[in-house]
């Protein structure tokens, strides 16, 4: 059966068979299709001023920065899909409104994203926090937010150049961090620069994962997506063999390079969030299963979006959707390979 790639927004995802419409929400047809773990998901960023969002409130809807009603095709990198109006919108949201409560944020909260997991069996979400090194408290945050909550793992973030980093690294370890994000293109910082590998020598000593956001996206400043370019990684991911990398977005436009570094260096995983369901069926084809992770990048997109590309490129192989959707990343974060459903 040939499926559609295209459709007319989030809800005609419904065509799928693994979907259902049901009273205005996308969900999940059958809960044996879970569990899942989302390793890639944000709250509510906050920079200049403590964070103003309440992430424990629960909103009718989240305000997803791909908005549900665009049309959306499966088949192109996933910011290819958001329109001038709403990219222009995401943008002010991200950068002006981060000093408040108040637009689409204030909808990107834990219990928001708990709500979305329900309806689609995501079992446990891996939530990203992005620090500069000074005005900027996103991952202590979280972490005490989260703290005590079983399906969210929160990592931590370190800006290489934040005044003492090996402590402050420790306080979030403290805090129950697992991992910690690195995003070059907003951090403003190669990921082969001096203070970025002293970074993950420390990441070494506690045995904590990082998640690199991992190549352009077109969307970024140009700065931003040359100091993400996917060849500035290779220094990092060679030279710590014994830091586990999860490659965020599979290295985004620049794909093939990234899942080279896949399969040449044994400590290096994909996330396949916001990539083409055609190269979700090339990494399936051709990196190591064990080493592919599923992700979704909420809230900047609904998490059916991933999944939806997941379900499309296993096809057949149940065990391989088992290993992307799950396995893997429980194996990697420590966690109960054979979870029990979300449901």
């Amino acid at each position: 059966m040939t499926l559609p790639t295209r459709f007319d927004n989030l809800l005609d995802l419904a065509r799928l068979p693994w979907f259902e419409a049901r009273e205005g929400r996308l969900v999940l047809a059958d809960p044996a299709l879970g569990p899942a773990l989302d390793v890639h998901t944000h709250l509510a960023l906050a920079y200049g001023r403590p964070n103003q969002v309440d992430l424990m409130r629960r909103w009718p809807e989240t305000e997803h920065y791909l908005p549900k009603d665009v049309p959306l095709d499966l088949d192109i990198y996933i910011n290819k899909n958001i329109p001038p109006a709403a990219l222009a919108a995401l943008t002010d949201d991200l950068t002006l409104q981060s000093l408040g409560a108040e637009g689409m944020r204030r909808t990107h909260t834990w219990a928001n994203l708990q709500a979305e997991m329900d309806e689609l069996g995501v079992l446990k979400s891996v939530l990203l926090p992005i620090d500069f090194p000074v005005l900027s408290h996103n991952a202590t945050t979280w972490l005490h937010a989260t703290r005590g909550q079983q399906r969210a793992v929160c990592f931590g973030c370190i800006h290489p150049y934040r005044p003492g980093m090996r402590k402050a690294l420790q306080a979030q370890v403290a805090l129950g961090a697992t991992g910690i994000k690195f995003h070059p293109a907003v951090q403003l910082v190669r990921p082969d620069d001096r203070r970025a590998m002293k970074l993950y020598r420390l990441c070494a000593q506690y045995k904590l994962v990082v998640l690199f956001h991992c190549g352009p996206v077109d969307i970024e400043t140009r700065l931003g997506r040359y100091l993400s370019q996917v060849r500035h990684y290779e220094r990092a991911l060679a030279e710590n063999p014994d830091v586990p990398f999860i490659l965020g977005h599979s290295g985004a436009l620049q794909m093939p390079l990234a899942l080279e570094y896949c399969k040449k260096y044994s400590n290096v995983y994909l996330e396949v969030s916001s990539q083409s369901v055609s190269n979700v069926r090339a990494i399936f084809a051709h990196a190591p299963r064990h080493k592919i992770l599923f992700g979704s990048d909420w809230p900047f997109y609904h998490q059916g979006i991933g999944l939806a590309k997941v379900f499309m490129a296993a096809g057949d192989d149940v065990e391989l959707r088992k290993d992307v959707l799950w396995r893997n990343g429980a194996r990697l974060l420590r966690l109960p390979v054979e979870a029990a459903s979300a449901t």
